[in-house]
């Protein structure tokens, strides 16, 4: 048991993960190909035609994943940016900014296919709702935490403002899920639920939960890939970054 807690541990480094990234990548991108267009198919050309919403309900195959996913990468990304902050690993501040440009796209994602639903819905592309105004927030916070860390050049001191406002900002994760019950709202319920059965068709359930596992696992792959990047960025002066970038000629001139 020991030695499998110090073989994870291990990973922490940023020398380890790099290549442990590097192969879970195409993996990860394959995963979200598949799940994204069974998804897609079955949202668009399978599942039936809402009885009261028409063929407009189909956004939500887009809408709903993004929606999750803008809440669920920041709690992720808050989580590591305050692992880094408790226990000063590397690894942790730099996940923390690979996830932040994904989080934000995903929230954005969420606000405009939420007006696309709302004008014919609503009959108005936007309003100050609960949950979309916490969501809008959402995204503030995604961009001042991206903003924040550019405007410092030391990585560390980045790393460990942004996880400051990365952890006050958790607080908007609970008022986004729980606007619908605690206001007056005009957008709807959710109509999938851990403790009840789901308010849709089985069809349609399925294409939504596919599309949001084809959504996780871009968000996954994307991190992965931006990680890397980051990893070569500030780890630039070390060894092992020079041995990874060396051209192979190098290496065989060098033996």
């Amino acid at each position: 048991m020991g030695n499998k807690l110090i073989n994870i541990y291990r990973f922490a480094s940023p020398q380890a993960f790099y290549p442990l990234a590097g192969k879970m990548i195409p993996w990860f991108w394959t995963l979200a190909a598949i799940f994204g267009i069974a998804g897609l198919y079955i949202g668009f050309l399978v599942a039936p035609t809402d009885a009261q919403q028409g063929e407009g309900y189909r956004i939500i195959f887009l809408h709903v994943p993004a929606s999750w996913l803008s809440m669920f990468i920041y709690l992720v990304m808050a989580f590591w940016a305050g692992l880094g902050l408790g226990f000063n690993f590397r690894l942790s501040g730099m996940m923390a900014s690979a996830l932040a440009p994904t989080g934000a796209l995903f929230a954005f994602l969420s606000l405009w296919t939420g007006a696309l639903w709302g004008k014919p819905m609503w009959g108005t592309w936007w309003v100050w709702d609960a949950r979309l105004t916490s969501e809008l927030i959402l995204l503030f916070l995604y961009v001042g935490f991206i903003a924040l860390q550019s405007s410092i050049d030391d990585p560390r001191r980045a790393d460990k403002a942004g996880a400051i406002l990365a952890l006050v900002g958790v607080v908007n994760i609970p008022i986004i899920y729980f606007s619908v019950k605690w206001w007056n709202t005009l957008h709807q319920g959710s109509s999938v639920s851990l403790t009840k059965s789901p308010s849709m068709a089985v069809t349609m359930l399925w294409g939504m939960l596919l599309c949001a596992l084809g959504c996780w696992m871009y968000s996954i792959a994307v991190a992965l890939m931006r990680v890397r990047s980051i990893m070569l960025e500030r780890e630039r002066h070390t060894d092992w970054v020079r041995a990874e970038l060396a051209e192979p000629g190098e290496h065989a001139g060098q033996e």
